[in-house]
């Protein structure tokens, strides 16, 4: 259940609190989550809106020691600074780093490496570096319960935007199947509910992404030269049209992905296949 301002049980060690900026982009609204009760971690404290910090700041009820963002883009991060300004918690995550839509007051004061391991007397929270969506990109597996905090990299009910630069689409299929590799039982995402079965889920996004990207080289072939506005018509021809300025930048990553593999050729703004 959703609701906004209102902590929700996920589980022994879990809380879900929903920020109240729902939206095309982000859903229902940003998934903030409260680990622990006694020396409490707040995972994605999301964007600076007054009643939202107010409602972390209610739930933590003076026991928040830790702040931990999985990323930096402005519906994540941007609440860290007043609710460490309130309770002095030691801030966690990575530094904005290639990509014009972050929150650049991120500060923090221990910088993630990929496996860092935060350790309380209820948990223990591993990170592991998942760029893609963004190059500084962390999911978080509690491994006492085998929940990811998948924060922008998985997400309920749709699929992630790439936006190259920072985005990198053969960096994101890579860190899909990286997480394979972990005990991961089941996926708390930065927007929607709790998706359980992971495997499911991720082997599943990896598939979706090839099998789009195999509808882009095709495009390539079929169209000869052409420019992404034309592209992007033929390979997302499933989607709103609406929603193709976004797709157009999922595709693009696509096509850097494939320049990078030597199967397909850009010159100027135009794109062939190799």
């Amino acid at each position: 259940m959703l609701e906004h301002g209102k902590p929700w049980r996920l589980s022994p060690r879990v809380r879900r609190l929903v920020a109240p900026n729902p939206g095309a982009m982000t859903g229902p609204g940003t998934n903030t989550y409260l680990l622990g009760d006694e020396d409490v971690i707040v995972l994605d404290p999301g964007p600076a809106i007054d009643s939202h910090i107010d409602a972390i700041l209610a739930a933590g009820d003076g026991r928040i020691r830790y702040i931990v963002c999985t990323h930096t883009h402005p519906d994540h991060s941007p609440a860290w600074k007043a609710v460490a300004e309130a309770t002095g918690a030691q801030v966690i995550g990575a530094l904005p780093e290639g990509d014009d839509h972050q929150d650049e007051t991120f500060s923090p004061d221990v910088t993630l490496e990929h496996e860092y391991r935060l350790k309380t007397p209820e948990l223990s929270l591993l990170a592991l570096h998942t760029p893609g969506h963004v190059s500084n990109h962390y999911c978080f597996l509690l491994e006492d319960e085998g929940m990811l905090f998948a924060g922008d990299h998985v997400m309920n009910g749709s699929t992630v935007v790439i936006i190259p630069p920072g985005g990198d689409m053969q960096a994101y299929i890579a860190a899909l199947k990286m997480l394979l590799e972990y005990p991961v039982a089941c996926i708390a995402p930065g927007h929607g509910e709790v998706i359980q079965d992971s495997r499911a889920e991720i082997e599943g996004l990896v598939k979706h992404r090839l099998a789009r990207e195999a509808k882009v080289l095709q495009g390539l072939v079929d169209l000869g030269s052409c420019d992404l506005d034309v592209l992007v018509q033929r390979v997302y021809d499933d989607v709103d049209p609406g929603l193709h300025p976004w797709a157009k930048l999922s595709m693009e990553a696509h096509l850097i992905k494939l320049e990078r593999e030597g199967r397909a050729l850009r010159s100027d703004d135009q794109w062939k296949a190799a």
